[in-house]
Protein backbone atom coordinates (compact mmCIF):
# COMPACT_ATOMS: atom_id res chain seq x y z
CA UNK A 1 0.00 0.00 0.00
CA UNK A 2 1.84 3.27 -1.44
CA UNK A 3 1.46 6.53 -0.58
CA UNK A 4 0.34 8.81 -3.74
CA UNK A 5 -0.49 12.11 -4.42
CA UNK A 6 -2.43 14.54 -1.91
CA UNK A 7 -3.22 14.11 1.63
CA UNK A 8 -1.13 10.82 1.68
CA UNK A 9 -4.20 9.11 -0.62
CA UNK A 10 -3.20 5.27 -0.38
CA UNK A 11 -4.19 3.32 -3.01
CA UNK A 12 -4.38 -0.22 -2.98
CA UNK A 13 -4.78 -1.41 -6.32
CA UNK A 14 -0.92 -2.43 -7.82
CA UNK A 15 -2.12 -1.88 -11.35
CA UNK A 16 -3.97 1.78 -10.50
CA UNK A 17 -1.39 2.31 -8.42
CA UNK A 18 1.34 2.04 -11.45
CA UNK A 19 -0.88 3.77 -13.72
CA UNK A 20 -1.34 6.96 -11.43
CA UNK A 21 2.32 7.12 -10.53
CA UNK A 22 2.95 7.11 -14.46
CA UNK A 23 0.47 9.74 -15.02
CA UNK A 24 1.70 12.08 -12.11
CA UNK A 25 5.42 11.75 -13.27
CA UNK A 26 4.24 12.44 -17.06
CA UNK A 27 2.37 15.59 -15.74
CA UNK A 28 5.13 16.66 -13.47
CA UNK A 29 7.68 16.58 -16.81
CA UNK A 30 4.77 18.61 -18.83
CA UNK A 31 4.46 21.22 -16.30
CA UNK A 32 7.83 21.60 -16.15
CA UNK A 33 8.39 21.79 -20.40
CA UNK A 34 5.10 24.20 -20.39
CA UNK A 35 7.09 26.78 -18.28
CA UNK A 36 10.23 27.01 -20.30
CA UNK A 37 10.52 30.25 -22.18
CA UNK A 38 13.33 31.34 -23.87
CA UNK A 39 14.00 34.27 -21.45
CA UNK A 40 15.66 32.94 -18.78
CA UNK A 41 14.01 35.11 -16.05
CA UNK A 42 9.99 34.07 -17.01
CA UNK A 43 11.18 30.65 -16.55
CA UNK A 44 12.02 31.13 -13.37
CA UNK A 45 9.08 33.08 -12.03
CA UNK A 46 6.80 31.11 -14.16
CA UNK A 47 8.51 27.67 -12.48
CA UNK A 48 8.82 29.23 -8.93
CA UNK A 49 5.43 27.18 -8.01
CA UNK A 50 5.78 24.11 -9.79
CA UNK A 51 8.95 23.63 -8.16
CA UNK A 52 8.11 24.39 -5.16
CA UNK A 53 5.75 20.97 -5.27
CA UNK A 54 2.07 21.06 -4.22
CA UNK A 55 -0.74 18.67 -4.08
CA UNK A 56 -1.28 18.29 -7.75
CA UNK A 57 -4.74 17.33 -6.64
CA UNK A 58 -6.17 18.31 -9.62
CA UNK A 59 -4.02 16.06 -12.11
CA UNK A 60 -4.41 13.16 -9.72
CA UNK A 61 -8.69 13.46 -10.49
CA UNK A 62 -7.77 13.24 -13.98
CA UNK A 63 -5.42 10.39 -13.68
CA UNK A 64 -8.44 9.07 -11.23
CA UNK A 65 -11.11 9.49 -13.88
CA UNK A 66 -9.75 8.29 -16.85
CA UNK A 67 -9.69 4.77 -14.75
CA UNK A 68 -13.28 4.48 -16.21
CA UNK A 69 -11.88 4.54 -19.77
CA UNK A 70 -8.81 4.07 -21.34
CA UNK A 71 -6.42 5.54 -18.84
CA UNK A 72 -3.40 5.41 -21.56
CA UNK A 73 -5.63 7.84 -23.98
CA UNK A 74 -3.10 10.54 -25.48
CA UNK A 75 -5.40 13.68 -24.35
CA UNK A 76 -5.33 12.36 -20.90
CA UNK A 77 -1.55 13.74 -19.41
CA UNK A 78 -2.50 16.99 -21.30
CA UNK A 79 -5.41 17.38 -20.14
CA UNK A 80 -4.48 17.18 -16.42
CA UNK A 81 -1.14 19.68 -17.23
CA UNK A 82 -3.77 22.15 -18.87
CA UNK A 83 -5.87 22.23 -15.32
CA UNK A 84 -2.99 22.21 -12.90
CA UNK A 85 -1.56 25.12 -15.07
CA UNK A 86 -4.71 27.59 -15.22
CA UNK A 87 -4.88 26.32 -11.15
CA UNK A 88 -1.15 27.48 -10.89
CA UNK A 89 -1.69 31.10 -12.86
CA UNK A 90 -4.76 31.92 -10.47
CA UNK A 91 -2.45 30.85 -6.98
CA UNK A 92 -0.24 34.08 -8.88
CA UNK A 93 -2.95 35.93 -9.10
CA UNK A 94 -4.39 35.27 -5.57
CA UNK A 95 -1.34 36.13 -3.98
CA UNK A 96 -1.56 39.97 -5.76
CA UNK A 97 -4.81 40.13 -4.28
CA UNK A 98 -4.62 38.96 -0.77
CA UNK A 99 -0.96 40.50 -1.02
CA UNK A 100 0.26 37.04 0.68
CA UNK A 101 3.92 36.85 1.78
CA UNK A 102 3.96 32.65 1.66
CA UNK A 103 2.71 30.16 -0.66
CA UNK A 104 3.80 26.29 -0.66
CA UNK A 105 6.09 27.53 1.85
CA UNK A 106 8.38 29.75 -0.23
CA UNK A 107 8.46 33.16 -0.69
CA UNK A 108 5.29 34.15 -3.06
CA UNK A 109 6.18 35.13 -6.60
CA UNK A 110 4.84 38.57 -5.63
CA UNK A 111 6.87 38.81 -2.67
CA UNK A 112 10.07 38.10 -4.57
CA UNK A 113 9.70 39.70 -7.86
CA UNK A 114 6.70 42.25 -6.79
CA UNK A 115 3.25 42.62 -7.58
CA UNK A 116 3.59 43.42 -11.48
CA UNK A 117 5.68 40.18 -12.58
CA UNK A 118 3.52 37.58 -10.58
CA UNK A 119 0.36 39.07 -12.44
CA UNK A 120 2.14 38.91 -16.06
CA UNK A 121 3.53 35.14 -15.20
CA UNK A 122 -0.41 34.13 -14.06
CA UNK A 123 -1.34 35.48 -17.57
CA UNK A 124 2.01 33.48 -19.07
CA UNK A 125 0.42 30.55 -17.46
CA UNK A 126 -2.95 31.16 -18.52
CA UNK A 127 -1.21 31.15 -21.98
CA UNK A 128 0.83 27.89 -22.02
CA UNK A 129 -2.51 25.89 -21.05
CA UNK A 130 -4.58 27.40 -23.76
CA UNK A 131 -1.83 26.70 -26.20
CA UNK A 132 -1.68 23.07 -24.68
CA UNK A 133 -5.38 22.94 -25.15
CA UNK A 134 -5.85 23.81 -28.88
CA UNK A 135 -4.00 20.31 -29.50
CA UNK A 136 -7.22 18.47 -27.38
CA UNK A 137 -10.44 19.88 -29.53
CA UNK A 138 -12.87 22.56 -29.56
CA UNK A 139 -15.03 20.36 -26.91
CA UNK A 140 -12.47 20.31 -24.77
CA UNK A 141 -11.35 24.40 -25.59
CA UNK A 142 -15.35 24.96 -24.22
CA UNK A 143 -15.10 23.27 -21.01
CA UNK A 144 -11.93 24.91 -20.20
CA UNK A 145 -13.52 28.17 -21.24
CA UNK A 146 -16.65 27.84 -18.92
CA UNK A 147 -14.76 26.40 -16.37
CA UNK A 148 -12.54 29.86 -16.50
CA UNK A 149 -15.64 31.89 -16.96
CA UNK A 150 -17.47 30.50 -13.83
CA UNK A 151 -13.60 31.05 -12.08
CA UNK A 152 -13.27 34.76 -12.38
CA UNK A 153 -16.96 35.27 -11.99
CA UNK A 154 -16.33 34.02 -8.65
CA UNK A 155 -13.72 35.86 -7.84
CA UNK A 156 -15.66 39.07 -8.69
CA UNK A 157 -18.74 37.86 -6.48
CA UNK A 158 -15.85 37.15 -4.03
CA UNK A 159 -15.04 40.93 -4.37
CA UNK A 160 -18.26 42.41 -4.82
CA UNK A 161 -20.12 40.52 -2.19
CA UNK A 162 -23.44 39.63 -1.29
CA UNK A 163 -26.35 41.84 -3.24
CA UNK A 164 -28.86 43.11 -0.31
CA UNK A 165 -30.75 40.88 1.31
CA UNK A 166 -28.75 37.83 0.05
CA UNK A 167 -27.30 35.29 2.91
CA UNK A 168 -23.98 35.72 3.02
CA UNK A 169 -23.14 32.21 3.91
CA UNK A 170 -24.84 30.72 0.57
CA UNK A 171 -23.47 33.39 -1.90
CA UNK A 172 -20.34 32.45 -0.40
CA UNK A 173 -21.06 28.50 -0.99
CA UNK A 174 -21.46 30.21 -4.81
CA UNK A 175 -18.62 32.09 -4.97
CA UNK A 176 -16.66 28.85 -4.23
CA UNK A 177 -18.38 26.83 -6.57
CA UNK A 178 -16.86 29.57 -9.52
CA UNK A 179 -13.23 30.02 -7.99
CA UNK A 180 -12.66 26.13 -6.58
CA UNK A 181 -15.53 23.78 -7.62
CA UNK A 182 -14.96 24.38 -11.34
CA UNK A 183 -11.62 23.71 -12.46
CA UNK A 184 -11.77 20.47 -9.66
CA UNK A 185 -14.91 19.64 -12.08
CA UNK A 186 -13.35 20.55 -15.19
CA UNK A 187 -10.38 17.76 -13.96
CA UNK A 188 -12.54 14.77 -13.61
CA UNK A 189 -14.83 15.65 -16.62
CA UNK A 190 -11.51 15.99 -18.97
CA UNK A 191 -9.98 12.67 -17.05
CA UNK A 192 -12.88 10.91 -18.11
CA UNK A 193 -13.98 12.17 -21.50
CA UNK A 194 -10.32 12.05 -22.95
CA UNK A 195 -10.31 8.45 -21.82
CA UNK A 196 -13.54 7.69 -23.49
CA UNK A 197 -15.79 6.88 -20.94
CA UNK A 198 -19.32 6.73 -20.98
CA UNK A 199 -20.97 10.34 -21.11
CA UNK A 200 -23.50 9.18 -17.79
CA UNK A 201 -19.67 8.20 -16.18
CA UNK A 202 -18.37 11.37 -17.61
CA UNK A 203 -21.45 13.68 -15.84
CA UNK A 204 -21.23 11.46 -12.36
CA UNK A 205 -17.58 12.42 -12.22
CA UNK A 206 -17.91 15.66 -13.20
CA UNK A 207 -20.47 16.30 -10.42
CA UNK A 208 -18.45 14.93 -7.99
CA UNK A 209 -15.69 17.43 -8.72
CA UNK A 210 -17.69 20.00 -8.33
CA UNK A 211 -18.96 19.15 -4.81
CA UNK A 212 -15.36 17.87 -3.90
CA UNK A 213 -13.64 21.16 -5.00
CA UNK A 214 -16.31 23.22 -2.49
CA UNK A 215 -15.19 20.90 0.19
CA UNK A 216 -11.62 21.12 -0.37
CA UNK A 217 -11.82 24.88 -0.06
CA UNK A 218 -13.84 24.76 3.26
CA UNK A 219 -11.66 22.34 4.35
CA UNK A 220 -8.41 24.95 3.66
CA UNK A 221 -10.32 27.73 5.03
CA UNK A 222 -10.52 25.62 8.03
CA UNK A 223 -6.69 24.77 7.99
CA UNK A 224 -6.23 28.29 7.13
CA UNK A 225 -7.47 29.35 11.17
CA UNK A 226 -6.79 26.43 12.95
CA UNK A 227 -2.99 25.44 11.49
CA UNK A 228 0.31 26.86 12.22
CA UNK A 229 2.38 27.66 8.64
CA UNK A 230 4.14 24.27 8.70
CA UNK A 231 0.89 22.45 7.85
CA UNK A 232 -0.93 24.88 5.33
CA UNK A 233 2.59 26.16 3.58
CA UNK A 234 1.43 29.64 4.02
CA UNK A 235 0.48 32.25 6.97
CA UNK A 236 -2.10 31.16 8.72
CA UNK A 237 -5.03 34.08 8.56
CA UNK A 238 -4.06 35.30 5.95
CA UNK A 239 -7.56 36.16 4.60
CA UNK A 240 -8.63 37.14 8.08
CA UNK A 241 -5.75 40.08 7.58
CA UNK A 242 -7.46 40.88 4.36
CA UNK A 243 -10.81 41.17 5.80
CA UNK A 244 -11.86 38.26 3.37
CA UNK A 245 -14.80 36.82 5.05
CA UNK A 246 -14.11 32.76 4.34
CA UNK A 247 -17.43 30.03 5.99
CA UNK A 248 -15.75 30.08 9.77
CA UNK A 249 -16.17 33.85 9.75
CA UNK A 250 -19.33 34.10 8.06
CA UNK A 251 -20.81 31.50 10.35
CA UNK A 252 -19.27 33.72 13.42
CA UNK A 253 -21.36 36.67 12.30
CA UNK A 254 -24.75 34.66 11.41
CA UNK A 255 -24.73 33.56 15.11
CA UNK A 256 -23.84 36.91 16.53
CA UNK A 257 -27.01 38.05 14.29
CA UNK A 258 -29.14 35.42 15.94
CA UNK A 259 -27.48 34.70 19.59
CA UNK A 260 -26.68 38.49 19.91
CA UNK A 261 -23.99 37.33 22.33
CA UNK A 262 -21.97 39.60 23.84
CA UNK A 263 -18.86 37.75 23.37
CA UNK A 264 -19.83 36.83 19.34
CA UNK A 265 -20.41 40.71 19.05
CA UNK A 266 -17.16 41.50 21.09
CA UNK A 267 -15.09 38.86 18.27
CA UNK A 268 -17.07 40.10 15.34
CA UNK A 269 -15.86 43.40 16.11
CA UNK A 270 -12.83 42.52 16.81
CA UNK A 271 -12.40 41.29 13.36
CA UNK A 272 -13.80 44.52 11.31
CA UNK A 273 -10.81 46.06 13.32
CA UNK A 274 -7.30 46.81 11.91
CA UNK A 275 -6.14 43.24 11.82
CA UNK A 276 -2.71 44.47 9.90
CA UNK A 277 -1.67 44.87 13.11
CA UNK A 278 -0.19 41.58 14.57
CA UNK A 279 -1.35 41.74 17.99
CA UNK A 280 -4.61 42.13 17.27
CA UNK A 281 -4.44 39.78 14.35
CA UNK A 282 -3.19 36.78 16.71
CA UNK A 283 -5.87 37.74 19.59
CA UNK A 284 -8.86 37.35 16.56
CA UNK A 285 -6.72 34.14 15.67
CA UNK A 286 -6.90 32.28 18.90
CA UNK A 287 -10.29 33.76 19.59
CA UNK A 288 -11.87 32.17 16.24
CA UNK A 289 -9.67 28.73 16.80
CA UNK A 290 -11.86 28.69 20.22
CA UNK A 291 -15.07 29.51 18.67
CA UNK A 292 -17.65 27.20 17.74
CA UNK A 293 -18.04 28.98 14.48
CA UNK A 294 -15.03 26.51 13.47
CA UNK A 295 -16.85 23.64 14.10
CA UNK A 296 -19.77 24.60 12.29
CA UNK A 297 -17.27 25.35 9.44
CA UNK A 298 -15.95 21.47 9.51
CA UNK A 299 -19.67 20.38 9.81
CA UNK A 300 -20.57 22.03 6.43
CA UNK A 301 -17.22 21.09 5.12
CA UNK A 302 -18.05 17.10 6.22
CA UNK A 303 -21.45 17.51 4.40
CA UNK A 304 -20.07 18.80 0.98
CA UNK A 305 -17.95 15.84 1.39
CA UNK A 306 -20.50 13.32 2.13
CA UNK A 307 -22.90 14.83 -0.92
CA UNK A 308 -19.56 13.80 -2.99
CA UNK A 309 -19.85 10.83 -1.77
CA UNK A 310 -23.01 10.17 -2.76
CA UNK A 311 -22.40 11.00 -6.03
CA UNK A 312 -20.42 7.98 -6.34
CA UNK A 313 -22.92 5.64 -6.13
CA UNK A 314 -23.95 5.07 -9.98
CA UNK A 315 -20.07 3.82 -11.01
CA UNK A 316 -18.50 0.19 -10.80
CA UNK A 317 -16.89 -0.61 -7.54
CA UNK A 318 -13.04 -0.53 -9.24
CA UNK A 319 -10.00 0.91 -7.28
CA UNK A 320 -10.94 3.84 -8.79
CA UNK A 321 -13.87 4.67 -7.17
CA UNK A 322 -12.43 3.22 -4.18
CA UNK A 323 -9.50 6.16 -4.46
CA UNK A 324 -12.25 8.51 -5.30
CA UNK A 325 -14.04 7.55 -2.23
CA UNK A 326 -10.49 7.79 -0.20
CA UNK A 327 -10.15 11.34 -0.85
CA UNK A 328 -13.66 12.40 0.50
CA UNK A 329 -12.10 10.61 3.52
CA UNK A 330 -9.12 12.92 3.38
CA UNK A 331 -10.71 16.05 3.11
CA UNK A 332 -12.32 15.39 5.95
CA UNK A 333 -8.99 13.93 7.60
CA UNK A 334 -7.91 18.03 6.06
CA UNK A 335 -10.30 19.84 8.17
CA UNK A 336 -9.19 18.16 11.12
Amino acid sequence: MTVVGPFGLSVRDQALEADVQAGLAAVEEGLLEATKSEVPFITGAAQHLVRAGGKRFRPLLVMLAAQFGDPYAPGIVPSAVVVELTHLATLYHDDVMDEAEVRRGVDSANTRWGNSVAVLTGDFLFARASHILADLGPEAVRIQAEAFERLVTGQILETAGPRDGRDPVEHYLDVLGGKTGSLVAVACRFGAMMSGADETVVDVLTQYGERLGVAFQLADDVLDIASDSHESGKTPGTDLREGIPTLPVLRLRERAERMGLAEDIALCELLDSDLTDDARHAEALARLRAHPALEQARRDTVRYVEDARSGLAPLPECGAKAALMELCDAVVHRAG
